[in-house]
Parts: structure tokens; sequence; C-alpha cells
């Protein structure tokens, strides 16, 4: 374990960087100052998995990055250099396609019967009677009666057991079907397969029993006795397709075209991605054997930290994380929880903090000029006219993924709102069709991704949950006046676990797992796509409408942070931001310079217009290509026109993934190909990009600066020490050149103080940046005691007509961290603004010049580099 402050670099660890590869940049790593490598997650992933969030055996290290060995190396390496390690857990879901997820075959081969019936979250009593204890699998390209019919499913047998195949896909048979499928000519052995006990999902030692059972019979139907018959018998069954029809209607799965998971899935997924099937985590069983590998190599000292995966999509997220805390007293842990602004971490959850997005969306909006709100405003309005209120465009898009991707989970909501209605004589004449609506608007209206009641205890409910129900139920009834107030009324009074009951529990917990899914898909993965105004402020758990963070707010959560969560992540960018802090950086300066960018664009749609196809792209679309082109330039066509096809699908206005518009997409490639290889187009393109990036490159200083000095743990995601304009996964994926930055930080420590002015000169190369991050990390392994937990956060006074331009704080008592905002108006005047420093002899970490306490100017402060960091002489 490190003994050093706390500082995480993410590593996005795939087949191509795998453990090898992850130990061999360890001594980089403890050279540039950080103290533990945090991978992604590295359990037995899908194979070909490029994320690890697919996960199939948590029992096992993916052998795909190098397998046990590997994983032992890279905990050697990390041990040789005093680093320690934090890795990224998934107890949410796991990834369910073909047979490497062996609890989920058994799921599917027995149905009920199985011994992991009860580990996923499957609904074995849906609304659906013809799905009574079957798993829906939508894989099918076609309808099921015309794939069956054109021969493309086939019954297979691998020694003693069947499968059916339709192309890569397989599934097993439920051996209580194989008594069907023999027949007489099997005698006993066929009857022995169809007495086969029927179970429930909770009784596992009947499970265990049964599959001993089974195994048996398997191992003589396989033992060459009856190959012949049994070849036979399947050739008969593939060449009827009414007795292959009739096989596959006494499996536990029901085949179905792909386009019915929206509306009929009866497990729960993540999010709507339909190969990861919900865990039942809250069960202690499932606990154990999803942690059991983690928590050997916690107790081993092997891991010290945790960053735990999307909790929101658990049952009850306080009860797990008291579980995992009483199982790893000592970690560091954090949650991804998204936090909307204005939300607060439960208080009661027992871990470090959040995993950083709420710091991300503050530290990125104090860069952008609030003041530039209507000026920028009217440009997009001007510009794309028909984009309206963010706020009602939220709304839609929550209404759209409950309609058109989550309908299946607000179906199953339904379902348990009517059997908790039919109980209630006030309330069991309401129509599926009105408990539904009721639902939609409701979860539609909720301000926030979910609450955290834990029934039934109505002492769990919080008053920041009662506020979002309440508000949600009031919004909920005036936009709905064709539906009874008294329903909403009613099920905001459930919500509040005001009325108690099995049914109502259950309402409850299903109801908060909901939500969480619809907000991130209605939010981040649409509406983030087409309110375009400033994409720099798109971002996980942000709010667009929200212009930018005044000094004073931020200076109050960042005391706030200091006081109630000290450990928590500093964050800027991550495997899954829509864009790197970098290109984040240089779109802020837009807000500096509204007039200049409203010519701009539309002088570049005047120009690129005879590249348009029967009016598309629209002219929204256009506008976030031009942001885009801006914010990454130079940027390759290949990966434009990756992004634009992504972000457009992921809009869902005029293309989606579900059902994607050939002839729009084929008109937006036309327009974007012709634009970039347009001279005129590219030469003032690129005129206009040269004047951001200079200013953009300060604001990555200083956000990279106060990230690293502010109250919490700071992270550095994979590459970004040095300049790193990325747009979304899998764009922030790509390969990271290490040497590079062996390189150069083997030359900034070689050149010492003259560092600063040296890499000012090669700024292009990321030298600045690097030098930032060195000199930051070195100062908190230096001085520990300045940044850590209850080390005081103070803001500075600055005062002189720039002062708004000038964010300044102290640590500790005993450092300072100085940086600029807007500094393309700025300028590097800032006239006769001062800074108060505290009373001392300071050395400058970044130049090395010394000062005394006092009254600072800052122009003579920054004279030699963009931002500052001082520390106060021992």
């Amino acid at each position: 374990m490190s003994s050093r402050p706390r500082v995480t670099y993410r590593v996005q660890l795939t087949p191509e960087f795998g453990f090898e590869r992850a130990a061999a940049i360890v001594p980089y790593l403890a050279r540039l100052g950080v103290s533990h490598l945090y991978c992604s997650p590295y359990l037995q992933a899908a194979p070909g998995s490029t994320h690890g969030y697919d996960v199939v055996d948590p029992g096992r290290v993916n052998e795909e990055l190098g397998g046990e060995g590997g994983h032992r190396a890279l905990v050697r390496a990390l041990a040789e250099h005093g680093l320690g390690q934090v890795l990224d857990i998934v107890p949410n879901h796991m990834a369910i396609g073909g047979r490497a997820n062996r609890w989920w075959w058994d799921v599917l081969e027995n149905g009920p019967s199985s011994r992991y019936a009860s580990y996923f979250d499957v609904s074995w009593d849906p609304p659906e009677h013809k799905l009574q204890n079957t798993i829906l699998v939508p894989v099918l390209g076609d309808h099921y009666g015309r794939v069956l019919e054109a021969g493309e499913l086939r019954l297979a047998r691998q020694a003693g057991r069947l499968l059916v195949r339709y192309f890569e896909h397989e599934f097993p048979v439920d051996p209580r079907s194989y008594g069907m499928l023999l027949g007489l000519g099997f005698g006993d052995l066929a009857r022995r397969f169809s007495e086969l006990p029927v179970l429930v999902p909770e009784d596992r030692a009947g499970a265990e029993a049964r599959q001993r059972e089974v195994e048996a019979l398997v191992t003589r139907l396989g033992d060459g006795t009856h190959e012949a018959r049994l070849e036979a018998r399947i050739a008969e069954v593939n060449a009827d397709p009414d007795a292959l029809d009739s096989l596959l209607d006494r499996q536990n799965y029901r085949l179905a075209r792909w386009q019915v998971a929206g509306r009929e899935l009866d497990y729960r997924r993540f999010f709507d991605v339909n190969t990861l099937a919900g865990i039942r985590v809250e069960d202690p069983a499932v606990f154990a054997e999803t942690h059991r590998l983690v928590l050997e190599w916690v107790h081993a000292g092997e891991l010290d930290g945790l960053r735990v995966d999307h909790p929101d999509g658990l049952r009850d997220p306080r009860d797990y994380f008291d579980r995992l805390r009483a199982a790893a007293p000592t970690a560091w842990m954090v949650g991804e929880k998204i936090l909307q602004p204005g939300e607060r971490l439960p208080a009661g959850w027992p871990i470090e903090g959040t995993t950083g997005y709420d710091f991300l969306n503050r530290v990125q909006g104090v860069f952008v000029d609030t003041g530039a709100e209507a000026a920028l405003t009217d440009v997009y309005r001007g510009f794309a006219p028909e984009i309206g209120d963010y706020g009602e465009l939220i709304h839609e898009s929550k209404h759209l993924v409950m309609r058109e991707l989550l309908a299946s989970d607000l179906d199953r909501l339904a379902a348990l709102f009517v059997r908790v209605c039919e109980d209630n004589r006030r309330f069991r004449d309401y129509t599926r069709h009105e408990l539904n609506g009721c639902l939609r608007e409701t979860i539609a209206c909720l301000g926030v991704y979910r609450t955290y009641a834990r029934p039934p205890d109505p002492g769990s409910l919080t008053e920041q949950d009662r506020t979002a129900i309440d508000s949600a139920v009031a919004a909920a009834r005036a936009r709905r006046p064709d539906l009874d107030p008294e329903l909403f009324e009613f099920l905001g009074a459930i919500l509040r676990l005001e009325v108690a009951g099995g049914a109502e529990a259950e309402l409850v917990a299903r109801f908060q797992q909901t939500s969480g899914p619809v907000t991130a898909k209605g939010v981040e993965d649409t509406a983030f796509y087409i309110y375009n105004r400033l994409v720099a402020l798109n971002e996980v758990g942000g709010d667009p409408s929200r212009f930018g963070v005044g000094l004073a707010e931020f200076h109050a959560a960042c005391g706030e942070a200091a006081n109630l969560w000290p450990e928590g992540m500093l964050t800027t960018s991550t495997h899954d931001t829509k864009r790197s802090e970098d290109v984040r950086c240089r779109l802020a300066v837009l807000s500096e310079v509204p007039s200049a960018w409203r010519d701009a664009v539309h002088r570049w749609s005047e120009l690129n217009d005879r590249h348009r196809t029967g009016g598309a792209p629209d002219p929204n679309t256009e506008y976030l290509l031009y942001q885009t082109l801006v914010g990454a330039w130079p940027i390759s066509a290949e990966r434009v026109l990756a992004y634009m096809e992504k972000a457009t699908r992921e809009a869902k206005v005029h293309t989606s993934w579900i059902a994607p518009d050939a002839g729009y997409e084929r008109a937006l490639r036309t327009f974007t190909e012709g634009a970039l290889g347009d001279p005129a187009f590219v030469a003032d393109l690129a005129g206009f990009a040269e004047i951001l990036v200079g200013p953009g490159r300060v604001n990555s200083l200083a956000l990279k600066l106060v990230t690293l000095t502010a109250p919490g743990v700071p992270d550095l995601y994979q590459g970004s020490e040095l300049w790193s304009l990325a747009l979304v996964d899998p764009d922030n994926r790509r390969p990271v050149d290490y040497e590079e930055r062996r390189r150069l930080l083997e030359e900034i420590d070689r050149l010492g103080p003259a560092a600063a002015a040296a890499g000012l000169a090669r700024a292009a190369e990321g030298i600045p940046k690097l030098l930032v991050v060195r000199r930051a990390l070195e100062l908190r392994a230096e001085r520990p005691e300045l940044f850590a937990a209850g080390s005081a956060y103070r803001p500075l006074a600055v005062d002189g007509p720039r002062s708004g331009n000038a964010l300044a704080f102290s640590r500790g008592g005993g450092a300072v961290t100085v940086v600029p905002r807007f500094p393309l108006t700025l300028a590097s005047d800032w006239r006769d603004t001062k800074l108060e420093l505290p009373a001392g002899d300071w050395t400058e970490r970044l130049t090395g010049s010394r000062l005394e306490g006092g009254r600072v100017a800052l122009g003579e402060l920054l004279a030699g580099f963009p931002v500052a960091l001082l520390a106060r002489d021992r």
C-alpha cells in the first residue's frame, strides 16, 4: 500500500494494453508522482471486451489482459515502486452473451430450477403471461417463425448435451425436454430426464441435488451407446420445423427478434443494454460470490481502494456500501454517483465520496464567462431556432427513452402499481393505462437520478428525497390534468413510505432502480446531444442550462468538500466524459468571443451550403459539428465522422441506434467530408481555432492545477498529463504514447526551474501541462499535511480591476494556488490587480521565484508562467 498522499492515475486495460504494459509504465507513474494506479475492471469479461464492464466471471482474472500471471507481475511492479492500486468494480450487472457466463448459461438451461436462478434480477412472473418462468432472449434478426422456417435455428449436440444454434449464438436445451426429444427408444433414460423436478429460484440446495442428477444423466447419454440414435433424432427434428418449434416451446427462454427487447424484456438490464443483466447483489450469497476475489486482494494488501460503478442501479445502495465497508474496513472507496446541481451525496453512505463528476462540472464552469450567457444564447437561437427550452427538452427526452428504449422496465413497474391498487378500494378501478401514465410522468418530472428510501423504514427518507418526490408529483399533476390528481398523491405517498405493504415496498424499490436509467439515457445520452448552446457544459452530472459557475459558488463548494468529503475523488477527464478536459477548456473560450463565434458559424454555413443534401444536416447538428471541430482541431476526418455518427444517433432526432436513417447519415457524412475537403473552409476554421488554442491551454493549466490542489483526491485520466483533444468513447480510449511522456518528464526534471520558460517555448508538445502535474504532485509528496483530510481550504482575496479574472485559494495554510480566468480577453493585462498573499516567505514552485507575503501584483506573479503554485517556506 502506498504511503504517498493519494493521487490516482486511471488506465483503461484492454487486450492490447494489458497487465504487462500497465506494469511497464509503473516506473514512469512513480516518477510523475502519483500514488495509485487506478485500473478499469479486470475480472474475467466477455471475449474481446475493450472496457471490462461486461464481467462474466467474478472469480477469475481476465485472461485476455494477461491472466493471473500478468496480474501478479503488475502487483509486484507496484510494490517495488511504492505505488498502491485502486480497482473499478461492477456490482450491478454481468454480461450474459454466450457460454462465457456459466451462471447465466445455467439459468437458461434450467430456468427457475437453476442454482443461479435467484442470482439474476429476473421477473419469473412477468405481466406477459407467455413469458411465465421464461426469459426473453431478443437476438433474432427477424420474426421467430420466419427464422425457424428458414432453417436458421438448428438443434446440435456436444457429447451428451443438446444445444440450439443460431449463427454464432448458442443456447442450452432444458434437460427436462430431453425426454420428449429422446422418446421411447431411449427407455429409462428418457423417463428420468422428463421427471427432473421443477424448483423455485430460492431452493438452492434442491437445485444442487438436481444438477448432480442432470450431470449423471448427461454422462450416460454421451457415453457413446446412444450416439447413432441421438444423431438420427436430431436430424429428424431439424428437418421438421414443427418438431423444433415444439422443443423450443419447452425451453426456459423464448427466442425473439432483437427489437422486442425494449417492450417485453423480463430481466433488469444495465440501462438499455440487453447483454448486461442486473444481478441481485443485495442477496448475501450473490455479494459473497461476486466480491470474493476482490476482497481477497484487499485483505492481501494488493488493493487499497475501490471505485464502485453505478451504485444507483442497486436495489439499496446504502445496504451495499455498509456490507462492502464491513468486508473492507480500511479500503478507500468512492461511488460513481451522479449528483445533479444542488444535490448532496447521502450522508450515511460509508464511503469517501463520489468519483468526481460534481467537481468536474464546478471546476469547468468557473472558466466559462457567466456574463456571456445572453449573447451566446442569441447566437445559438439565431443559428438553430428549432431547439427550445432545455427543461422541456429533458422532459421530452425522458419520455422518449421510456417509450422507445425502456418500455419493458416501465411495464414491469406498472404491473407492480396495478397490484398495489388492486388491494386498495379507492384505487382499484384505475386502468393499467392510467397507472402507467402516472408513473411515466412522475419519473419524467423527477429532478434527480433517484431517491434512496429504504422500505419499510419511513425514517430512511431524507429531506432531500422528500423534496424531490414532492416536486416531481406536483409537476406531474400539473402536466397531466387528464389524470386524477389523487392518483399522483397516492403514488407520492407510496414513494414517501407512508403506505406500508410488501407490494408497496417492491414498487418503491423498483421505481428507484428505474428512474436512474431513464434519467441517464434521457439526459446524458439524448438531451446532451441535442442542446448544443455551449457543449463544454454538456458533461455527465452537469446542467448545460446553467451557464458557468461563479467564484463564490466554487469556493463555497470546495469549503464544503473539505469539511464533508475531504477524500472524495476529483476528476476532469474519464472514460465516460463526452469530451476531454482540454477540448472543454478550449470551448470555454467561446464564452469570451460570442460575436466572433456568431460571425464564424454563419460564414462557415454559407461556405458549406453547397455540400448540403436535401436540407441535411439540420442547423443544430451543423452547430455541433463546428464546435466539435474547433474544440478538437486539428482532427482527422475519420474521427469526426465517427463522432458525428454517434452524436446524431444518441440525439435520436433524425437517426438512432435502433432505427438508423441511412439517408440522413449519408447526407451528414457527405456534408462533413465536403467541408473538411474544402480548402477555403479548412483555412478559415484553422484560423479561428488558432485564436482559441493559447487561451484554451491556459484554461487547461488552470483547471489542472486547481484539481491537483483542491480538497479531495485528484485523478489523472490516462494521457491527460499532456494535451489530449479527445472526444467521447471510444475516441478517448485511444493508445497513449508513454515513451513520449517519459522523455518529456526526464527533460523537465533535468531543466529544473528553467523548465517553465522552456515549456512555454515548446507549448505544443504539452510540456507546460506536464510541468504543472509534476510540480503539484511533488509538493503534495513533500508537504502531505497541506492537502490531507482536515487541511483547511481558504479563498484568498484579490482586488483591483481584474479581480474577477483570478481564482486563488490556500490549502493547509502553506500552499497557495492562483490561476487566471477568461485569458483571451484578459490578454495578461492584470492592470493593478493584486493578491493578498498570507504572511511569510514563499517559493513559486513552477518558476522557482521567491516572494514575501502581502499584496502581490498578479501581473508580476504570473509573468513567467500562466498559473502559480506557491509553497510557504518552513
